[in-house]
């Protein structure tokens, strides 16, 4: 099943008397499972296509569905319930509130729905290896450590899609991996991953790569069906 369905999305921005045209009639069919990377140069629209993905912005004109359901239908309260419950995202900052520890960080999205919280977060802790940081505070944890909190933040309620933003780019090399480790569990696990990133080492850690150019695809790497998760039947 496309969980993410893009059809001929132009995104314009207006500049003084000027419109930009930053997506130019891009598709994108992302399947239930899949772990796609998304890379190209500065300007190439990716940030752009990652807001418009993530229910943070509307497109000029195209249609883009999420697990079968138009956006531009949708009310503000359902689009509200699929950014809070359907989408997870990860960012290179990290985006953490400063005077809150770990635990309470990953309740927020629960919160936010009046649902119980504290076990959940703690199981989203320990499914990244840092249950037992849960009562540290952002500025008592590492680069690393933070980015882990940020990504059980964001599996905290079982979305349907994780939105990661260059989630190894603030971090160094080593740690750039033990979070790319994370990933890759959550994609055997059969999580559907958009990534963006610079670097094709990262990449390579997807099922399929699409290069962005002047906001459109420019080629493809990879199969366009997933690798089958460990332990399917």
């Amino acid at each position: 099943m496309g969980v993410i369905r893009a059809e001929k999305i132009v995104k314009n921005y207006r500049l003084g008397e000027v419109d930009v045209e930053v997506l130019k009639g891009l598709d994108l069919d992302v399947q239930e499972g899949e772990y796609v990377a998304l890379m190209g140069p500065s300007g190439s629209g990716k940030s752009t296509l990652m807001n418009i993905l993530g229910c943070l912005d509307v497109p000029t004109t195209g249609r883009y569905s999420v697990e079968g359901r138009e956006v531009s239908r949708l009310s503000d309260d359902e689009l509200a319930v699929v950014r809070g419950q359907r989408i997870g995202f990860v960012f290179q900052t990290f985006n953490l509130l400063s005077r809150t520890t770990a635990i309470q960080n990953v309740e927020l999205p629960l919160h936010y729905q009046g649902k119980p919280a504290r076990e959940a977060a703690m199981r989203a802790l320990e499914s990244v290896k840092l249950a037992h940081r849960h009562d540290h505070q952002p500025s008592q944890l590492s680069g690393g450590e933070r980015q882990r909190v940020a990504i059980a933040r964001a599996i905290v309620t079982d979305p349907a899609i994780i939105l990661a933003d260059e989630p190894t780019g603030n971090l160094d090399s080593k740690t750039g991996v033990e979070i790319l480790e994370i990933f890759d569990e959550l994609s055997r696990r059969g999580a559907t991953i958009v990534l963006v990133t610079h670097d094709p080492g990262v990449a390579r850690h997807a099922h399929r790569t699409i290069h962005l150019k002047d906001g459109r695809i420019e080629r493809v790497e990879g199969p366009s069906r997933p690798a089958i998760p460990a332990g399917a039947p």
